[in-house]
């Protein structure tokens, strides 16, 4: 498990699952190594850090974003990011005309691969509901102001396919790494409700690609 910062005292629920976890290791039902190695992966390798090397490439890389716009699911493969979650990806790019947003109405459909896990609002009612009736207003209450002449699609994930936003790229990136630029790039940029940040914003928000 991760350690939490001094001085900061775990929550409630973190209390619970280490309790948890400590006594399916007491009891020899859970392997501390393998228990490490998946949190590890989720943690570290399936997650919004996937997706944001995504979009840093295709920032960066005319013909990989080329590539990624037409076939999502091989394009994001070549990066080494492939499991079930992601065999049929769709990416649709957000413009100065158009934005877009992913919704799942039917129940939680998911990126994981590249977006790690969902988030609670993700899943909930309201949003999935909402989403589709009246996008900007949703849209407003994430705090992503748009133009009414901004056109807004919102694409319905299914457990056939599923979407990936490609968030406009910051102003004022130009020269940055791959890596500075995925730090830019956050969880919900890729889902459309947010737009990915500028370089101060990145600066002052370190966890924002987590």
């Amino acid at each position: 498990m991760s350690e939490h910062r001094h001085g900061t005292p775990p929550s409630d629920t973190a209390l619970r699952v280490k309790a948890l976890e400590s006594l399916l290791v007491e009891k020899g039902l859970v392997d501390p190594a393998a228990l490490d190695a998946l949190i590890d992966t989720y943690e570290n390798k399936v997650g919004p850090r996937n997706g944001a090397a995504v979009v840093a490439r295709a920032w960066s890389d005319s013909e990989y974003k080329a590539r990624l716009l037409a076939d999502g699911s091989a394009t994001i493969a070549e990066l080494g990011f492939t499991g079930r979650t992601g065999d049929h990806m769709v990416v649709v790019e957000n413009t100065p005309r158009v934005h877009n947003m992913v919704v799942c109405t039917l129940c939680s459909c998911y990126p994981w691969t590249v977006l790690g896990l969902p988030p609670v609002w993700y899943k909930a009612s309201p949003y999935r509901a909402r989403a589709v009736k009246e996008p900007r207003g949703v849209l407003r209450d994430f705090g992503v102001e748009l133009a009414e002449d901004v056109e807004i699609r919102v694409w319905d994930s299914t457990s056939e396919i599923r979407y990936l936003v490609l968030p406009e790229r910051p102003p004022g990136t130009e020269g940055l790494s791959e890596a500075e630029l995925a730090a830019l790039v956050t969880r919900d940029s890729m889902i459309g409700t947010e737009r990915a940040l500028t370089p101060d914003e990145a600066r002052a928000k370190p966890e924002a690609a987590e």
